[in-house]
């Protein structure tokens, strides 16, 4: 298991990047991590049949360095989501978080998801049991309503439930989530953003911890947020074009330690990346694996389609040498 982790500030969730499926995995966050010192960082969602019938080392295994981060759930039967919280503490997260936004179909069918916040009763079930199992923090991510209800009660009555049973923080993807006739896809763009219900929340219940999601991409637009809410959560956004989270540190945490630059980032993954590749390699990780998190550290530079080019080579990524990252920046004419 991970060691032990450097403390973390106290303004925690101000700035996360969200937990996204096939994306936020651990090669991904360990890369975040070398942009970001302060960002709290979430797993993809883990179903809880994965934990307590699957291979667990595999699901909950990460690196030190990315901490803070904390662990996704999918489930929606309360004993079962005890074990995988209590599972989740014994490797070190630092938050159990429940996924009840996820609107895919396939999600749907396992009973959890955005489904979810029709029965409010059976999350605040759900919170309770893993609050019972675990001494970290219990959190739930869910839409501001399904379908085509746009109550602000609907979304209120659902907090204000799960609040009964001890959560304290929400991430609030501030869309509705339509069950049937979207995909996913479209469930992140076409329902609009209604950010105010998320504010209207934290009014309502200056107590609890509120993050928005959704939607969000410069540092203007958070902190905006931020006169509002307790934190901002970015998503696909700090996924394709990570440098944005070069500055947080800096402007939401704080911190007045000097970021790394591109180069910098780069020359950190080369050593995790040739370990990883020795501890992994013979079972079937490949360097693409790793590299694939990072096409998007140049975007908006002049160079940054060669740089692309260089790290999606098939020929060269074949050779699994972890220096193709400095031949993919020499391309650049120049780093930031």
């Amino acid at each position: 298991m991970p060691g032990a982790s450097p403390s973390t500030p106290a303004t925690g969730r101000r700035l996360s990047v969200a937990p996204m499926m096939d994306w936020t995995d651990r090669h991904c966050r360990v890369f975040h991590r070398q942009i970001t010192r302060h960002t709290w960082l979430y797993t993809e969602m883990v179903t809880t049949g994965a934990l307590v019938y699957g291979d667990v080392e595999r699901h909950l295994r990460y690196d030190g360095v990315e901490h803070p981060v904390a662990l996704q759930l999918g489930g929606s039967d309360p004993a079962d989501l005890a074990k995988s919280a209590k599972l989740g503490e014994q490797w070190g997260y630092k938050e159990i978080n429940l996924n009840c936004g996820c609107p895919s179909e396939r999600v749907q069918k396992g009973a959890f998801g955005a489904c979810l916040m029709g029965e409010p009763q059976l999350v605040a079930d759900c919170v309770k049991a893993m609050r019972d199992a675990v001494s970290i923090d219990v959190t739930v991510k869910h839409r501001i309503g399904i379908d085509y209800n746009e109550e602000y009660g609907f979304v209120r009555d659902f907090v204000g439930t799960i609040a009964d049973a001890g959560c304290s923080t929400f991430i609030v993807h501030a869309r509705n989530a339509v069950l049937k006739g979207l995909s996913p896809k479209e469930n992140r763009e076409i329902p609009p953003l209604r950010y105010e219900v998320a504010y209207q929340l934290k009014r309502e219940f200056p107590g609890l911890e509120i993050i928005i999601n959704g939607g969000v991409k410069t540092d203007a637009e958070i902190a905006q947020h931020l006169a509002h809410v307790d934190g901002v959560m970015l998503g696909r956004e700090a996924y394709h074009n990570p440098w944005v989270m070069a500055t947080w540190d800096i402007l939401f945490y704080g911190d007045a330690a000097v970021p790394k630059t591109r180069q910098q980032v780069l020359e950190a993954m080369i050593p995790y990346i040739a370990e990883q590749l020795r501890l992994y390699g013979s079972h079937g990780l490949k360097l693409n694996s790793i590299t694939r998190h990072m096409l998007g550290i140049m975007t908006g530079l002049p160079g940054a389609r060669a740089f692309r080019q260089t790290l999606s080579d098939s020929k060269k990524l074949a050779g699994a040498d972890p220096a193709l990252l400095l031949e993919a920046a020499a391309r650049m004419p120049s780093l930031a």
